[in-house]
């Protein structure tokens, strides 16, 4: 499949040392350069006589002459001071520019930036972070998920400032660029990019890298929903099916769907996933037994690892290793309930 195009320049690099400051440093050691070789030659100074020499005349710090200067090298000493200063000024006003537009500033919170995702580890990648990526972010982060988006539009760089979510500001159809985002480390991956084609790519990419990771693809068209599945999404969300399906059962069963709304904001009441571990002391359990305990706590469905659901589950139901359980209640219940089923 071949790469999806785009037409939007990539975002600079954001090394301190890209263009602007370094054509200024490479003046700089030219002149170190410049003026010890001239000293060799012209005036037959060692050469750590001759690197002296140089860096006095730069630095200006008024040290006299290790040995009288004849005309060619006073001549010499002159064309060096142009050159030199010519060099400083020019790195004087590169900086001053940085400093004044906020460059310099982004660019080393860029870098600390990065290092902050290099200390990620079972985070989720968000690429774009347009309205589904927002909406997607906001509800990760609220559940305290480490979060990290791609986004190539520096337009949208103030909203994720704003949103403070770790970001690189680059394509995420670039394999290079989901590894910076620590593809390789990450739990999930929701591709939120208004291009199929690119979703579809992203997916393919991310798979290769990471067998096991989670990843939710965004198919605007239907006949994208089954290649979104074939290139390794093991759930696609159609946007705007989502939102037909949902008025229609908005207009038959309002009651309900205000029952999921009111699970989703409360601010104590969640629902979880939870994975019955190997070693977890529910393994055995009845579904009556793990959820007694815990006043409040309600295990809703039991999927056992051959596929099979049970929703909702007897209360005689025993539970195995594998089981995932969808469960709601409590956080501070299910927070100890999770710690249980590993």
């Amino acid at each position: 499949m071949a790469r999806p195009r785009h037409t939007r320049r990539h975002a600079v690099r954001d090394s301190v040392l890209a263009s602007p400051v370094r054509l200024p440093v490479l003046a700089l050691a030219f002149s170190l350069v410049y003026g010890t070789v001239g000293y060799v030659l012209i005036e037959d100074f060692g050469w750590l006589d001759a690197l002296y020499m140089t860096v006095t005349t730069l630095t200006t710090v008024g040290y006299g002459e290790i040995e009288p200067l004849d005309p060619a090298g006073r001549a010499f000493t002159l064309s060096l001071i142009v050159i030199g200063f010519t060099a400083a000024f020019t790195m004087l006003a590169v900086l001053t520019s940085l400093l004044v537009s906020g460059q310099l500033g982004r660019s080393l919170s860029r870098r600390t930036m990065r290092q902050r995702i290099d200390a990620l580890r079972d985070h989720y990648i968000v690429c774009a972070f347009g309205r589904v990526g927002q909406a997607a972010v906001e509800e990760l982060v609220s559940q305290g998920a480490g979060v990290v988006v791609v986004e190539v539009d520096p337009a949208r760089e103030p909203a994720m400032i704003e949103a403070g979510v770790l970001y690189l500001l680059d394509d995420p159809t670039r394999e290079d660029v989901l590894e910076q985002a620590g593809i390789e480390r990450a739990r999930g991956l929701l591709c939120a990019v208004d291009s199929d084609a690119s979703n579809v790519y992203i997916t393919l990419l991310a798979r290769a890298r990471n067998p096991d990771l989670f990843i939710i693809g965004r198919a605007s068209s239907p006949e994208s929903v089954e290649a979104l599945r074939r290139a390794g999404s093991d759930r696609v969300v159609s946007p705007y099916r989502l939102s037909g399906t949902r008025m229609a059962a908005l207009a038959f069963q309002p009651a309900m769907l205000e029952f999921v709304d009111m699970v989703s904001v409360a601010p104590d009441l969640r629902i979880e996933e939870l994975i019955v571990g190997e070693r977890s002391p529910l393994a055995g359990a009845s579904v009556r037994e793990a959820a007694s305990p815990y006043e409040g706590v309600m295990i809703m469905a039991v999927r056992s690892p051959d596929g099979t659901l049970l929703v909702p589950p007897r209360a005689d139901t025993e539970l195995s290793v594998g089981d995932l359980l969808i469960v709601v209640g409590p956080m501070d219940a299910l927070g100890d309930l999770a710690v249980r089923a590993r």
